[in-house]
């Protein structure tokens, strides 16, 4: 929280989704005070709306990410051009679990999670990753004037005066015994210009969910264009990245 092979004219234009994003710290353990629910009865996502206020739909393009030369991308799009979500903008998959057969996990289950700082390009931006296996959850990502966790509802504890909420759907961060699923990810702190720092918001009947904590201008009511992208690779790894615009 799709295999069709990209020209290499194209491979060309994308700027970094996996292979050059560095992940920082990493380990295998929860996140401290995050511990993942391990139920996994799978939810019904809503239906498709479109974005918000924001200036690129779904499908628009935008100049995407190179891969690195150990990659090897089968497929790739824009699933939200740069725009500011104000309402939740959805990105819906079919998924009909179980998946794949016991023991593996009835839904698409995250396995990494990368950051990186893309100053170079224009426009520049921060990234934050998420790789699952199984195949791609629906999700959807919004502004929000606080990241609430699931189950519980409590608000996140995030940097920053912008939230940003990734919710995916019909996923899970655990594995068929309940273990934490994520082998890998960067530390919460990023501390980017823009993206300060994320936070994990749970793991509950079907729903993974983070926060981005976004720091804008003092007393700015102009919220950063975000972007959402989507690659597989013949790993069987799905991606789906967010991009947060640096200013």
């Amino acid at each position: 929280m799709t295999s069709q092979r990209v020209p290499l004219l194209a491979l060309a234009l994308l700027l970094g989704l996996t292979g050059c994003e560095p992940t920082l710290g990493g380990g295998s353990g929860t996140p401290a005070g995050q511990p993942p629910v391990t139920t996994s009865h799978p939810t019904e996502p809503a239906a498709t709306v479109a974005p918000g206020n924001g200036t690129g739909p779904p499908g628009s393009t935008g100049r995407p990410a190179r891969p690195g030369p150990d990659d090897d991308v089968t497929s790739f799009r824009t699933t939200y051009g740069w725009g500011v979500p104000a309402e939740p903008a959805l990105v819906r998959h079919r998924v009909r679990p179980p998946i794949a057969p016991p023991p593996a996990p009835p839904l698409p289950y995250l396995v990494e999670i990368r950051a990186a700082d893309h100053p170079e390009e224009r426009p520049g931006y921060s990234r934050v990753s998420f790789t699952f296996r199984g195949g791609f959850p629906s999700y959807e990502l919004g502004y929000v004037a606080q990241v609430p966790a699931e189950g519980t509802g409590e608000p996140l504890r995030l940097p920053g005066n912008a939230f940003l909420r990734i919710r995916f759907i019909q996923a899970q961060a655990h594995d068929e015994r309940g273990r934490w699923s994520v082998t890998a990810s960067p530390r919460p702190a990023l501390g980017y210009p823009t993206l300060r720092g994320y936070e994990f918001g749970g793991d509950f009947e079907g729903y993974v969910s983070y926060g981005l904590g976004i720091q804008v201008a003092p007393e700015s009511d102009q919220a950063l264009p975000v972007r959402a992208l989507e690659l597989t690779r013949t790993d069987g790894r799905y991606v789906i990245a967010v991009d947060v615009r640096r200013g």
